[in-house]
């Protein structure tokens, strides 16, 4: 069920507003039970896989149970978020892809970058872009020039409009000057299982999927869409590097707690995190997973609002000027 924004916000603000001096003092007592990581989609992906890793490190450091829950569908757990108390006990745990996309392509009754408060910064999973072997170019600059060969003939795989492969291939259409075929799948998997087998060209990977393919030479890797380069495969050049100046996209991972939770909640839950991502083994299993460790400066609350904000700045015109709006 869709709430009018104005109706939605009341709610959530009638729930959380509470007199000062009790949010001073569960500031002062945070956390006094259990904290729950909502996940706003099902087990067994990158967000969950993230929220499980951090959990159990922020456990010990805040001397409280950290669960994490599954809400998927309808954007029930971002609302759940939203709606929550404002005092650090249930957190949102998301990235790009619900928090950036969903909200620019459906009308949704809130805005993400008013009616959260951002807690940290906690993952960066950049995507690549991934070729059969047949195709005849060796890199960027010759994959490009061979889509300019063949103006509107080849065919990108994506996981449907508005997703994050068909928004990475959107970009590089527009920093490019090519046009391609998009070819819609009901989920990644199937997409790369076509690519290998050669039934589509190319496709803009989440590159931890795409890995192990591009490792044993049933794929070809031109560029990975980051400002460095991944440490998974240092031997892909960025985006810079290949040709693609700017062309940055990943599905970054970042914690968000309920409007109006207290900045000494905000700042011991970010102690927490901090804490994790310099943990060694929190570290290598980041690597295993194809995830990057945002550097110090970028895991504040403040580095995570700045970043959110440009990225629906970067995303909304792009997403306006393919028409791609779900009701």
């Amino acid at each position: 069920m869709k709430l009018p924004r104005r109706s939605f916000l009341y709610l959530a603000a009638a729930a959380g507003a509470l007199p000062l001096l009790p949010r001073i003092t569960r500031a002062q007592d945070f956390p006094s039970r259990p904290v729950t990581l909502v996940v706003p989609l099902p087990a067994g992906g990158a967000y969950d896989v993230v929220a499980r890793l951090l959990a159990e490190h922020m456990r010990a450091t805040l001397g409280q149970p950290v669960i994490v829950e599954n809400i998927p569908g309808a954007d029930r757990g971002i609302i759940k978020v939203i709606q929550a108390e404002p005092d650090g006990h249930t957190l949102g745990i998301g990235g790009w892809a619900p928090y950036v996309l969903r909200p620019l392509v459906f009308s949704l009754p809130f805005d993400l970058l008013k009616d959260l408060e951002p807690v940290a910064f906690v993952a960066d999973a950049p995507f690549w872009i991934v070729s059969k072997t047949e195709i005849p170019a060796k890199d960027m600059k010759e994959f490009i020039a061979w889509l300019k060969a063949n103006p509107g003939k080849a065919s990108a795989g994506t996981t449907g409009a508005g997703g994050g492969s068909h928004l990475c291939g959107l970009h590089l259409q527009s920093n490019s000057g090519t046009t391609f075929e998009f070819i819609p799948y009901r989920g990644g998997a199937p997409a790369l299982q076509d690519l290998v087998a050669g039934q589509i060209d190319f496709m803009c990977d989440f590159a931890a999927n795409s890995l192990p393919q591009v490792r044993a030479g049933r794929l070809r890797a031109y560029a990975v869409m980051a400002r460095s380069r991944w440490e998974a495969a240092p031997e892909i050049p960025t985006a810079d590097e290949a040709g693609l100046p700017g062309l940055y996209i990943s599905n970054w991972t970042g914690l968000w707690a309920p409007p109006r939770t207290p900045k000494a909640v905000i700042d011991k839950i970010n102690a927490a995190v901090v804490a994790a991502l310099a943990d060694s083994n929190v570290r290598k299993r980041y690597i295993e997973l194809g995830q990057e460790i945002p550097v110090p400066t970028r895991q504040s609350s403040e580095a995570l609002r700045a970043f959110h904000k440009s990225e629906v700045e970067k995303w909304a015109p792009i997403i306006k000027a393919a028409n791609i709006k779900t009701n």
